[in-house]
């Protein structure tokens, strides 16, 4: 099937896309001038010399953008989420977060970004013995270290409040004693989203975040998390196999295929069957 409509709707798009631009200073005082909260540039990465996974790839996500990230399985979506905070190190490319450029990092203040970024995982990775609210608390630990932030029972009463409000905003605060191994799948991923706002980010990351639930849960706390990032007005880069989903909860589509950016352009823009010849 011809992406004919796809190209025509990246042509249109409004500016959202970062230009080239000769080196990684050059882009982080861009970033900082714009009020971009995320700047690829460039952005290469290969696990196999003959097949690269991202190819040149560049993307500009100013503050408060919500972001869909959308393509067909092996495009390089959960890769690029990935590359940006070098949990894989990307070939080549430069990439500035919050104003920083990410290459250039010493393991410390690397450490002290990945803090300011919030990342939401499909697997909730949760610690199954340790109650709710102790998992909750686990957020906190970008910020103090110690046991004080591995159990409730050990926390200062302000963490512990912090990490109540935290439950509440994901309608949690009554399973704040139970054990995390006694929820279901969808209260799973409510407590993964609350220990992540426990972390207080400034930008959000989000890699498939409710693809392991059923239809009706991944429904609801997609609404949900959804409505949490408005609110607090984070940045949001999410990455998602649902079109609905994507051009309900996305300000913007970004769709990757053939290591590239096959199509960039405002949710509003777009329709359900112009999506899925992202797939074809």
């Amino acid at each position: 099937m011809s992406l004919a409509p796809a190209a025509r709707l990246v042509e249109s798009a409004i500016d959202v896309t970062a230009p080239a631009r000769p080196g990684a200073v050059a882009a982080s005082i861009a970033s900082v001038a714009t009020g971009t909260d995320l700047d690829i540039a460039g952005l290469c990465k290969s696990f196999d010399r003959d097949r690269p996974i991202l190819s040149n790839v560049s993307l500009r996500v100013p503050q408060g953008q919500s972001v869909a990230l959308v393509g067909s399985n092996g495009t390089g979506k959960s890769t690029l989420l990935r590359c940006c905070l070098r949990l894989i190190e990307p070939d080549s490319g430069a990439i500035t977060i919050l104003g920083r450029q990410v290459h250039a990092l010493g393991r410390a203040r690397l450490r002290r970004l990945r803090a300011e970024v919030g990342f939401v995982f499909q697997r909730h990775n949760l610690v199954a013995q340790l109650s709710v609210l102790s998992n909750v608390l686990h957020g906190a630990q970008a910020r103090h270290s110690g046991p004080r932030v591995w159990y409730q029972a050990l926390a200062p009463r302000p963490l512990r409040e912090e990490a109540m409000h935290c439950l509440e905003l994901v309608g949690l605060a009554d399973f704040a004693a139970r054990r995390a191994d006694c929820l279901s799948g969808g209260q799973s991923q409510r407590v993964a989203i609350a220990r992540t706002l426990m972390q207080r980010p400034r930008l959000m990351f989000a890699d498939e975040p409710v693809a392991s639930l059923d239809p009706n849960a991944g429904e609801e706390v997609m609404e949900l998390f959804a409505d949490l990032i408005r609110r607090q007005n984070l940045t949001l880069v999410f990455t998602s196999h649902h079109i609905d989903h994507a051009l309900r909860f996305g300000d913007r589509v970004v769709a990757l295929r053939k290591g590239g950016i096959a199509l960039d352009a405002a949710a509003r823009a777009l329709d359900a069957p112009t999506l899925r010849q992202i797939y074809d």
